[in-house]
């Protein structure tokens, strides 16, 4: 049943608003609940020429939105181990230990607790041994626990070696087996050749990147943590890189994923919803809730803003009851994960619903921006 302050209309309106007023060039947003698509919209085109039409399924590359679903692999590997979020990391890959390491829990790993955002050593993205190294020799940047710190690239690596110690195998092809395959979702961690071709490819940012801004002036600055932790790992670090087969092909788990808002939008539905879809269970409801209980809010050490996470997932920050912004709508317990440029998708628990958005003109910034904001808006109005 179709939520009462809940409007498809709305959304339609301000879809098209996006391309009227906003640059969109092609986009597509999607909308779940209780195991149903209540609407997807899709318009515009896959490519600046207008001589390829965007639909629905069209897949996008989506960067920081890849999160989300890896960090579930990691949770339901847990799941299925009987492990919970305070194991040390150590005791599932040992060689994280060193460095003062050897205390930090699996649930501040998740949560960008650890202190380890930026690598001192050297290692290449697409290379996941060096990266893996390079976190395991890693000492913290600050005591964990005490506060956090976003991490955009190394996260993904770390991630990657919690579903392989925990279940064997490489993430992406964990994901296809547990959760892309068994629910039909067109989203992949890691693109078969045979599809590289068929991907829309992401524009960057018009207009160059905000001035005056805390979080811009750091990101441009050598040597603050801000610019060290979009810098490392090393490798694939501008759009046309992120275009290229090499990129498509890697099943980078921190900022790789491709697929379409369908996929993505069904898949947190089926979060919002007791995390079963057509019958089947794929979480408990103790997992589940480790997907939207806050492990951490407060100043963000890289993203300069205030920010909340909990194991895996971001959430808008919380005080007295009331959120400081809704870039994931109004329920308390809503949860998702953001993509640079404004590639959007979230579960609502209190709604039963799933949404995300993706599109391939970018805009500047790393949390949602107008375009998403306006799709997340309207569905309240």
């Amino acid at each position: 049943m179709v939520h009462p302050h809940m409007s498809i209309e709305h959304l339609r309106a301000a879809f098209e608003e996006n391309f009227a007023h906003h640059g969109e060039i092609g986009a597509s947003v999607s909308v779940w609940q209780d195991g149903q698509e209540l609407a997807s919209v899709a318009g515009g085109w896959e490519d600046r020429q207008q001589t390829k039409p965007w639909s629905a399924d069209s897949r996008v590359l989506v960067w920081s939105a890849t999160k989300g679903p890896s960090a579930a692999c990691v949770l339901r590997a847990l799941e299925t181990r009987g492990l919970g979020l305070d194991v040390f990391v150590a005791d599932v890959w040992p060689e994280f230990g060193q460095a003062g390491k050897g205390t930090i829990t699996i649930g501040q790993a998740l949560s960008h607790q650890a202190g380890i955002p930026a690598l001192e050593e050297k290692s290449f993205v697409l290379d996941h041994a060096s990266v893996a190294r390079a976190i395991a020799l890693q000492a913290p940047l600050w005591p964990p626990g005490t506060g956090h710190g976003y991490s955009p690239r190394a996260h993904g690596a770390l991630l990657e070696e919690l579903v392989r110690r925990l279940a064997g195998q490489p993430l992406g092809e964990y994901w296809r087996e547990n959760f892309a395959g068994p629910m039909d979702l067109d989203f992949w961690i890691g693109l078969p050749p045979e599809l590289h071709a068929s991907v829309a490819p992401v524009f960057p940012p018009k207009g160059g990147l905000p001035k005056d801004d805390r979080f811009y002036d750091a990101y441009q600055k050598p040597g603050t943590l801000t610019q060290r932790a979009f810098a490392s790992p090393s490798g694939l670090g501008g759009v046309a890189q992120m275009n290229s087969s090499e990129a498509r092909a890697a099943g980078l788990p921190a900022h790789g994923g491709i697929g379409t808002a369908n996929a993505l939008a069904k898949f947190y539905g089926m979060l919002a919803s007791g995390g079963t879809f057509a019958g089947r269970p794929y979480f408990s409801e103790e997992t589940l809730a480790w997907m939207w209980t806050p492990l951490t809010q407060g100043p963000d050490r890289v993203l300069l803003t205030e920010t909340a996470f909990s194991a895996g997932f971001m959430l808008d920050p919380v005080h007295d009851g009331r959120k400081v912004r809704q870039l994931f709508g109004p329920g308390l317990r809503a949860f998702g994960h953001p993509g640079a440029g404004g590639s959007h998708a979230f579960a609502d628990p209190d709604r039963r619903l799933g949404f995300a958005y993706v599109m391939n003109q970018m805009e500047p910034g790393v949390l949602p921006s107008g375009k998403a904001q306006r799709l997340v808006a309207a569905l309240e109005r």
